[in-house]
């Protein structure tokens, strides 16, 4: 009789939990394309191009009237466009495509008033990254291209009638990324020495010579500039004798100096945060259009916030933000900067748009790119400072279902890739799905997590896999503590090198964890490391610098790799992987999941033969976070929509 009560209680207590939760929010929902997004006008205001879904549901470049009206279709690609911008003049549409995730970008022209779309960079195995365009200069473009070599990107000026393609700058083995200046004329440069040291290069103009005028010992060097396309530059002051760089040379944090273009002296720190990088990769800066001077600086500690240089400027960014009670930036203006478009951001929901007037101070609404997910409830990422075994402060950031106690949940423990990232409390899909599904989401900025200091990011050093992993371990260890997690439903989640601490995290720990899904990751180090890109000379030279050298050091490699410890492996894994995957190859995938089989341990294997590192298509997205909550309601116990087969997906079990 008792225990027929106690069955009774506890199922009383189930359903009524269950009961308190939110309705479910289908995926195709939460991953599909949203109504309309990322809208941008044109240089002289009267259009406004977005992106939104075409007749088969891919996200392509629409335009309209700025003022409303009919809108034109005005690329057809069948993988979505993300990424786009206006041409000077205001008639065509350029934007990024490469091959089924091969990452050999081009760069695509739509012109407005025929339609025609043009390859302007129509180079079979050359990549193009970070063109740029100039109101001075209507009729060209500068684009960086791996043309000459395939290890190096030159700066090249496309004349945008004729297709012409004439070298404007050569790369002397070292830069990473060029900058112009307001002249359209490439006078700086972001270069990476074999010692690790970031350097910054100035010349006076087109014709002079290069020199060196900043240079940051490896220690003393953020991640400004690492990545493809990234700089240490913000860009040139107005007269063009003064440049803005993110600097840590003289402080823990890279804070934004001006300094001399003849001489690199700081003539003036001009905005700084006592925890939080002046960005990630490179500098977050607002410039006016008109008169090119810097604007504001964006910083992210626990959450974003700006340090304004333009008092008018501040005044209506707060004025939006107060008014919408979000994070308020401006990702449009016109040239005569009357009229701007401001993205609003939340951690709860999808970005808000609205069209401001600078004159009137009207705010208008433009479109909610969350339209579709009104009458669902969103879960908030809320920011907490864990501390690591070894007392470390950690900037992480705990989700909570909505509905729910916050106690004793299934937790996913999401760790960012990188590893040299970071998460904040940006709006995220993923989180919204493990939530909504029931589990409690922690992300944990382990130590060498970027943007937040240099003490945060040198404290990874040769901590791949050892402090790093243990830093995400004592998050769970936290949560458990506290009484959120419930210790026999962790999951380990994770995409690129946030795979590798997952799967790293179920042989250092066992016995914490009920299941793991590895999404893109890499598993061994040295075979990663070595069929990296011929492009990634800096980033190579990073990783070893940072990690160890785990291509000529065995016993480091072995140590560092989740590969090698397949036998310590106790709980169910999902592998993904996309076939042209150039970071994390499918080979090597291929490779680890027949290590775990000849083991006899439990792991599902999907790939996606038409993407690459991470995927594009939504049919694909609806197919994968299908097939993962339902792995997880198996090994977690969480809630799950049902997967279904998805037309057009080409997902393959093998």
């Amino acid at each position: 009789m008792k225990s027929r009560l106690l069955l009774a209680i506890f199922l009383l207590s189930t359903f009524t939990a269950a009961a308190e939760l939110p309705k479910l929010i289908p995926r195709e929902t939460l991953f599909g394309v949203p109504p309309k997004a990322w809208p941008k006008l044109s240089p002289d205001g009267k259009r406004l191009a977005y992106i939104a879904a075409d007749d088969k549901g891919v996200a392509n470049v629409w335009v309209q009237p700025a003022e409303g009206g009919e809108a034109k279709l005005l690329t057809h690609e069948r993988r979505p466009v993300w990424d786009y911008d206006w041409s000077a003049d205001g008639t065509r549409i350029f934007f990024g495509q490469d091959g089924d995730g091969d990452e050999n970008m081009h760069v695509f022209s739509a012109d407005f008033a025929t339609g025609n779309v043009r390859d302007l960079t129509p180079f079979r195995g050359v990549k193009a990254q970070h063109f740029a365009v100039s109101a001075a200069h209507p009729n060209e473009m500068l684009v960086e291209l791996n043309l000459r070599d395939r290890r190096l990107f030159d700066v090249h000026r496309v004349n945008l009638e004729t297709g012409a393609i004439v070298l404007e700058a050569q790369n002397p083995g070292d830069v990473n990324s060029w900058m112009t200046d307001w002249n359209f004329v490439v006078r700086g440069a972001t270069a990476f020495d074999t010692n690790g040291q970031t350097i910054v290069r100035v010349r006076d103009n087109a014709n002079a010579p290069w020199r060196d005028v900043v240079t940051m010992p490896f220690e003393q060097a953020t991640m400004m500039g690492q990545l493809a396309g990234a700089s240490v530059i913000g860009g040139f002051a107005a007269d063009g004798k003064s440049l803005y760089i993110a600097s840590a040379l003289h402080s823990n944090t890279a804070r934004i100096e001006r300094i001399d273009a003849r001489t690199g002296e700081t003539l003036e720190v001009v905005a700084e945060h006592p925890k939080a990088d002046a960005g990630e990769v490179a500098p977050e800066v607002m410039f006016d259009p008109r008169t090119h001077t810097l604007q504001a600086v964006r910083f992210i500690y626990q959450t974003s916030e700006w340090r304004y240089l333009d008092k008018r400027f501040g005044e209506d960014l707060e004025s939006i933000a107060r008014q919408t009670g979000r994070f308020a930036r401006v990702i449009s203006r016109s040239m005569d900067d009357a009229r701007w478009i401001v993205s609003t951001e939340s951690g709860n929901a999808p970005n808000t748009y609205y069209t401001y007037d600078r004159a009137t101070k009207k705010l208008t609404l433009l479109f909610d790119e969350g339209e579709a997910l009104k009458g669902y409830t969103l879960a908030t990422p809320k920011p907490v400072i864990l501390r690591a075994r070894d007392g470390r402060e950690l900037v992480s950031y705990l989700t909570l279902p909505p509905g729910s106690t916050g106690r004793n949940l299934p937790l996913v423990l999401l760790t960012h890739g990188g590893p040299w990232a970071r998460d904040w409390d940006r709006y995220d899909p993923e989180v919204q799905l493990f939530a909504n599904r029931g589990y409690a989401v922690l992300q944990v900025n382990f130590r060498g997590s970027t943007g937040l200091g240099l003490d945060y990011y040198n404290a990874g050093n040769n901590q791949v896999g050892l402090a790093m992993s243990d830093d995400i371990l004592d998050g769970v260890r936290w949560a458990i503590k506290e009484g959120i997690a419930d210790p026999k439903h962790i999951v380990a989640y994770g995409a690129s090198m946030g795979g590798y601490a997952s799967v790293r995290a179920i042989t250092k720990e066992p016995q914490m964890f009920s299941c793991a899904v590895d999404y893109v990751g890499i598993t061994e180090l040295r075979s990663a490391v070595a069929a990296f890109p011929p492009y990634w000379v800096a980033a190579r030279n990073r990783w070893i610098r940072r990690m160890g050298d785990v291509l000529t050091d065995d016993a480091l490699n072995r140590r560092l790799s989740p590969f090698y410890d397949v036998s310590k492996i106790e709980v169910p894994i999902l592998v993904a992987s996309g076939a042209n995957d150039v970071r994390a190859r499918l080979e090597h995938a291929e490779i680890f999941v027949k290590t775990l089989r000849d083991a006899k341990r439990d792991v599902t294997f999907v790939v996606y033969p038409d993407e690459g590192h991470g995927f594009g298509r939504p049919e694909n997205n609806f197919d994968y976070y299908g097939r993962v909550e339902e792995f997880l309601s198996r090994c977690a116990g969480g809630r799950a929509e049902p997967w279904k087969k998805i037309e057009g997906s080409t997902a393959e079990v093998r």
